[in-house]
């Protein structure tokens, strides 16, 4: 039995786009079931009131505002009808706790939130007969407000500032934030400045144009790029590569020339110090030593370094022009392929809908489960206990499970869509809308496969999220051991992570080839990127640097653009804000579409890989490659055949060398 239990064959035969089947069945269950699951606990937050004290909001009694409640045992002043009190109000809403972000006060239902400052409880007597809306305690009459002695710690604390409610979430919000002072010195640091902040804030809404046509021009740049890259890749990559080469050579024989000049004039320094000097300058003296020392150690690392890096462009060259090629393809892909540049836009909107949803779920679940009543302050809270409280748990595991289901849709079905391109011989066949196809093709046959790809990511992020978190609850507490201890663990985990990643990429590929399921298709490419392990390592070292200067490229060229535009109309203090938030943006955007574009150059090589193995361009086994690779893979042969016959040659003249040896001496003919 194969993996997963799949029937292994003792030879892989490639069938590219010829049959079609359901992949992974009982993981598409398993992902649908824990969907179900996810729905069930948004379901139960609305069924027990969580969702309805989120919106309307509760007071420290237990009672959501703008309803009728029911008792609460063993709380008292709960149970109130307050059909006529929609709105919270805070007795002292400036009473934040930062660290368990939470506002430490008393919260009431009133009427109507005080649309003025309220200096003295005579006001607050006054506002409650005017309007009917009580801001003291509800067991405390409106008339005897200026009397009473419990004035002081169950009434506002005066002054009371003006508020209003939020749009949706019916909260009194004080109109002068200035008592949230505390909350924002914990968020940006330079809020002592008033101006500054208010200055920068200013630049921002009044260059929100700008801000917007930089941002159109970063995406802009991305789409032509992916383009330009077809046409320059071959230049590109070998500047690129010579660069590598010059600067590792530059940065050894400067590494050489400081050694040397060190050995030169410091050992005349040494030799003067410690006849001469005192403690102190011995002390000097060992560090000049020892500096000297570190120099020959770089040295020598950096010449090791210049020499592996020099024998690997000597030997990889050929994969490098395989690099150039497959960037060549992946230009056509997109031009015969264009609705692959709105993919990150649809995998984004994706994204935002359910981080929207998961968000509000896990507010829900905040204000849901059983009445607490808080030791400390004496506020009713509602808090999850025994059983219910691993819903946040599992609720956070959908947020990794899902979120990394989305993204290997998205590879899935550019995968899908670039195979398509590749196996189709003549391109004018292609079908109408090739992404829509994957896309059918995916939620038809493979949702198995990408469910069970995407927990295997899952099964490693959590617990690198565990120990990362571990790590900075600890920071600052835990030994020098446990924190390198930690450290590595995290840093080994992470690697782990992307390791699968790139290998899930290529089994989706598999998958979008084949339709075999996911252990199997994760096989069949570890095969071939092992086979090819070179050109694997020249293609992601290469194109990797390559994207990522194309990334540089963008982010810099807006920057210089929103320097231009922003340098007419204020100074450098006020439009460095929104220069940050353009050059941020355009650096996601940037990510995004080469991203993509990074996709298609690692399933057209797997492609070309199985290609080249199983066809030879012989009747029957023609290649399915495009133009541009089938030029490499000439070269490439005639590149052999050359080395061939040079051996040839070399086998002939020594055979006619030992033939025309003579004879050895005390030897005759019979």
């Amino acid at each position: 039995m194969g993996c997963c239990g799949s029937a292994e064959r003792t030879k892989r035969e490639w069938r590219p786009l010829e049959d079609r089947s359901c992949t992974d069945l009982p993981w598409f269950l398993l992902f649908t079931v824990f969907c179900v699951g996810m729905g069930s606990i948004c379901g139960f937050t609305i069924v027990t009131g969580g969702a309805a004290r989120l919106v309307f909001g509760y007071d420290s009694y237990g009672n959501t505002c703008g309803q009728r409640n029911e008792q609460i045992e063993g709380v008292r002043l709960s149970g109130l009808d307050h059909t006529d009190r929609k709105f919270v109000f805070f007795l002292d809403p400036c009473n934040i706790d930062i660290v368990q972000r939470k506002i430490r006060s008393m919260a009431l239902c009133v009427s109507l939130c005080p649309p003025e400052e309220l200096q003295t409880y005579q006001d607050l007597k006054r506002f409650a007969m005017l309007n009917g809306s009580e801001l003291c305690s509800y067991e405390l009459a409106g008339h005897k407000y200026p009397g009473l002695p419990e004035r002081f710690s169950k009434c506002p604390k005066l002054p009371v500032p003006p508020s209003k409610p939020l749009p949706v979430f019916n909260r009194c919000t004080p109109l002068d934030v200035s008592c949230y002072a505390k909350f924002a010195e914990a968020v940006v640091t330079f809020v002592g400045d008033n101006s500054v902040l208010h200055r920068l804030i200013a630049g921002v809404a009044a260059s929100k144009e700008i801000i917007i046509g930089l941002c159109v021009l970063a995406l802009v740049l991305s789409m032509i790029l992916m383009v330009i890259i077809r046409y320059i890749s071959a230049v590109l990559v070998w500047i690129l590569t010579s660069l590598v080469v010059l600067g590792s050579l530059a940065g050894t024989s400067v590494l050489w020339w400081l050694y040397i000049d060190h050995r030169l004039y410091g050992n005349d320094t040494v030799t003067k110090g410690m006849k001469e000097a005192k403690d102190e300058a011995k002390e000097e003296v060992a560090v000049s030593r020892d500096s000297g020392q570190a120099l020959l150690v770089y040295a020598v690392a950096a010449t090791v370094f210049t020499i592996i890096l020099l024998l690997l462009m000597l030997f990889m060259r050929k994969r490098v022009a395989l690099t150039i090629a497959l960037f060549h393809v992946a230009g056509k892909v997109f031009i015969h392929l264009p609705l692959l540049t709105l993919q990150p836009f649809v995998t984004f909107l994706a994204l935002l809908l359910f981080w929207i949803y998961w968000i509000l779920v896990l507010l829900f679940l905040g204000t849901t489960g059983n009445p607490v009543q808080n030791e400390e302050t004496g506020l009713t809270e509602f808090r999850l206990t025994g059983p219910l409280q691993y819903l946040t748990w599992y609720h956070a595991v959908g947020l990794i499970w899902i979120t990394e289901f989305i993204l290997a849709c998205q590879q899935m079905t550019v995968a899908g869509a670039v195979v398509t391109y590749y196996f189709t011989r003549d391109k004018n066949r292609l079908p109408v809308t090739p992404i829509l196809s994957s896309v059918l093709r995916l939620v038809r046959y493979h949702l198995g496969t990408v469910a069970k790809g995407s927990f295997i990511i899952t099964l490693v992020k959590i617990p690198r999220l565990i120990l990362m978190y571990i790590h900075n609850q600890l920071k600052g507490k835990e030994n020098a051991c446990a924190r390198c201890l930690l450290k590595t663990c995290i840093c080994c985990l992470w690697c782990l992570e992307k390791c699968l990643n790139y290998l899930n990429q290529n089994a989706y590929a598999a998958t979008a080839i084949n339709s075999t399921s996911f252990c199997t298709s994760a096989r069949d490419a570890f095969v071939i990127l092992v086979e090819n392990a070179l050109r694997v390592a020249t293609i992601n070292a290469v194109g990797d640097f390559v994207l990522f200067l194309g990334k540089i490229l963008i982010v810099t060229t807006t920057a210089f653009a929103g320097v231009l535009l922003l340098n007419y109309q204020r100074d450098y203090a006020e439009w460095l804000l929104p220069l940050i938030i353009v050059c941020l943006f355009s650096f996601l955007v940037a990510h995004c579409f080469l991203s993509i574009f990074e996709i298609v150059v690692d399933v057209l090589f797997l492609c070309f890989a199985i290609d080249t193995k199983y066809n030879d361009g012989t009747p029957g086994k023609e290649f399915f490659m495009d133009k541009a690779l089938m030029e490499f893979v000439e070269s490439s042969r005639r590149l052999e055949r050359a080395v061939e016959r040079g051996r040839s040659r070399v086998k002939e003249a020594v055979s006619e060398g030992a033939e025309m040896k003579p004879m050895a001496p005390g030897t005759s003919s019979a």
